[in-house]
């Protein structure tokens, strides 16, 4: 059973020297049943919704290019509740949107009725409506009336957001030990689909290749600035003891209330860096560990992140999605007395690359010639071998004669990835095409991900301004010096980033600053450096790994901010770094209509830039042309037709935006609408007259 070998005692792992990346499992495997989804009626009455909602059928991803691996089996994504917010609340509302991706394992799965646990289609979701400390039907039926498959609303949890959260299942439903590459692309693209739409992603997945998928989906999103858990169990969540309803809930919460730009694996309380995790019991709810890197986060009575930890990427770049790997990669395990044919066999072709798991510190036989002669021809062949310890704790290093052995035949060293990282890094660097031979093996030694530690020899001096305060109130222990500092580094880094002084922020960074980190307002230096129009700021901070969807008190990120503050030059910075307006649709409009009636053509011009919907209607119906007409702003009309607004849209009162300026006597703005053509499209182009 994928991810619920501790339900099936009587299977043994088998154990294997040499395994091969495109190797599978044999062991039985429950089977899965498949229905069609019933088709439910559409709801009534007005509510906010995010994407196509009329359907069960989430939108189709397609998989760009040809299948990696034949034994693949295309998937269909069901939607199984409306994703929406609180439109009568709007950003007071406090509301975070968590999407679920479900694709199989023992979490999911239920008692037959022979007591056989098997997957079954289509109760996810339902069941978990029954569970008070993952939904809260009150609150639900409140605030979304009119569905009539409304979201699904974590009870109040203390934290700043209240999470609701929609779940996608996948049909057919995987056993992980039957994933290949190709639904690690699925997944991959799944996300980047609704990348703009949600606040964080949740996959439920098999723990049998759960290690595998994260580290694969860590390398496939690249640039990657928002939440994604994986998480699973080892009971099923429907168990009356399991440890999946406590995984579930806790990544909710994390993915809907902490901005943590990584793939993360959450299990038994902690939430480790997905590419730095493998599997360490079959029957244990501790069944992940991440040998060599503190968790992220840690769930106590209180949720503690360690944020100095958190990998953040530093370019200036939207998300996107490498969704092709090259198969051609194996894992080699190395044993006293392994043969020379052995080794030979494992490196033809196809084979492009190799992660070589030596003994200790990386090392292997020096005594055998003829391996070192054959490893040497590989890599002279071009096949990119990494050398990985079979110990799960301690990294490569080339202090003994057996290590630099295998340096000299050509090995790459592989640090402390784990076997899990090591393949799936191999595998993405080397379907890069448009990377050279040199450029791959100098990204087989760069940590892309954090999946590798780098040591870093220097040593900043511990006279800061920190240790001058602590000695001053004689502060003397660690954790009261660590709260010192979570108290005065946000302020005195926002205060910083006011007076635009970047020499005084590299100092703070250099001294371990957490440049996300937020005042007492929940306002980070990128807001500041937003609202004030800066620039060089802008662009520091996001280089350095500064969030752009970090949220303060008013619900507001760094991009509504410098909207808000019509900073056009640092609305395109933060758009290019892959911003994006998360507004519900009610609160744009309105704000788009108060801006059309102020006459304020600059913040229209704000909003434009930031990639607004301008079709977007108020409580009335009306759009902000509608706004402009009836207070007979002229510019403002003249701005709105040549995006493309539409003068034909209705509002309650079943009144064109030209039908108002006719009621109320604006001839010249009727003119205008008259000389507009609107293409099939929504465009419109102003004639001249």
């Amino acid at each position: 059973m994928s991810g619920g070998a501790s339900y099936a005692p009587t299977l043994c792992p088998m154990h294997a020297s040499v395994a091969c990346a495109n190797s599978g499992s044999s062991a039985f495997r429950p089977s899965e049943k498949q229905r069609d989804p019933h088709q439910p009626s559409p709801a009534v009455g007005r509510r906010l919704r995010l994407g196509q909602l009329s359907s069960l059928r989430a939108p189709d991803v397609q998989m760009s290019g040809n299948r990696m691996d034949t034994s693949y089996t295309p998937k269909v994504l069901r939607k199984t509740n409306d994703c929406m917010v609180s439109q009568d609340l709007g950003a007071a509302a406090n509301e975070s949107r968590v999407l679920v991706l479900y694709s199989g394992g023992t979490i999911g799965m239920v008692r037959g009725r022979d007591g056989v646990l098997q997957p079954m289609p289509l109760v996810m979701e339902s069941r978990l409506r029954d569970f008070p400390q993952l939904h809260d039907a009150e609150y639900s039926s409140t605030h979304f009336p009119d569905s009539d498959k409304p979201p699904l609303v974590l009870p109040c949890t203390g934290d700043p957001n209240r999470v609701v959260y929609t779940i996608y299942e996948y049909d057919p439903l995987l056993d992980s030990s039957n994933a290949t590459m190709d639904d690690w692309g699925r997944i991959a693209q799944d996300i980047m689909a609704h990348y703009d739409q949600f606040d964080g992603f949740v996959v439920l997945h098999g723990t049998d290749t759960m290690a595998y998928t994260a580290s694969a989906l860590s390398f496939m999103l690249e640039n990657l600035g928002k939440s994604v858990i994986i998480t699973g169990s080892q009971i099923p969540i429907f168990e009356p003891r399991s440890d999946g309803r406590e995984n579930l809930l806790n990544s909710l919460i994390i993915a809907g209330n902490y901005v943590i730009p990584e793939v993360t694996l959450m299990f038994n309380n902690k939430l480790f860096r997905g590419n730095r995790t493998s599997k360490i019991s079959i029957d244990e709810l501790e069944a992940f560990a991440s040998p060599n890197m503190a968790p992220l986060a840690t769930i106590g009575v209180q949720i503690e992140v360690n944020w100095k930890s958190v990998f953040r990427q530093t370019t200036m770049e939207k998300c996107r999605v490498h969704s092709k790997l090259n198969r051609n990669v194996g894992l080699l395990r190395l044993f006293p007395s392994i043969t020379v044919e052995v080794v030979r066999a494992f490196l033809t072709p196809p084979i492009q690359g190799v992660v070589l798991q030596t003994y200790g510190a990386g090392n292997g036989p020096t005594s055998r010639a003829d391996l070192l002669d054959e490893v040497r021809r590989a890599t002279l062949r071009g096949i990119l071998i990494v050398n990985c310890s079979q110990c799960s704790q301690g990294s490569i290093k080339g202090t003994y004669a057996t290590g630099s052995a295998l340096c000299e035949a050509g090995v790459i060293p592989g640090s402390d990835m784990t076997p899990e990282a090591a393949l799936t890094k191999l595998s993405y660097v080397l379907s890069k095409s448009e990377w050279s031979q040199a450029t791959k093996k100098e990204m087989l030694q760069t940590n892309l991900r954090g999946e590798l530690t780098l040591t870093n020899p220097r040593k900043l001096d511990d006279m800061d301004l920190i240790s001058a305060i602590a000695r001053t109130m004689n502060i003397s222990s660690s954790e009261d010096l660590q709260s010192l500092q979570t108290v005065l580094y946000p302020s005195i880094l926002c205060s910083v980033t006011a007076r635009g002084d970047l020499d005084r922020l590299e100092v703070m960074r250099q001294f371990g600053a957490h440049l996300s980190s937020c005042d007492y307002d929940f306002r980070t230096p990128l807001h500041i450096a937003a609202c004030e129009g800066d620039v060089r700021a802008v662009e520091y901070l996001l280089r350095h790994g500064a969030s752009v969807h970090m949220r303060d008190r008013d619900h507001n990120t760094p991009l509504m901010s410098a909207v808000l503050w019509d900073q056009h030059t640092v609305i395109q910075s933060l758009v290019q770094a892959g911003a994006h307006l998360s507004v519900p649709g009610l609160q744009l409009a309105d704000e788009l209509c108060t801006a059309a009636r102020n006459g304020n053509v600059k913040r229209l011009e704000s909003f434009h830039l930031a990639g607004a919907n301008f079709h977007e209607v108020d409580a009335t119906k009306r759009t902000c042309l509608h706004a402009a007409c009836e207070a007979n702003r002229e510019p403002v009309v003249r701005f709105l037709l040549s995006i493309g607004v539409c003068p034909t849209t209705r509002d309650v009162y079943d009144r064109t935006p030209k039908e108002v300026a006719q009621v109320l006597g604006h001839k010249h703005l009727v003119a205008l609408m008259e000389n507009t053509v609107t293409n099939h499209n929504g465009d419109s182009n102003l004639l001249d007259d």
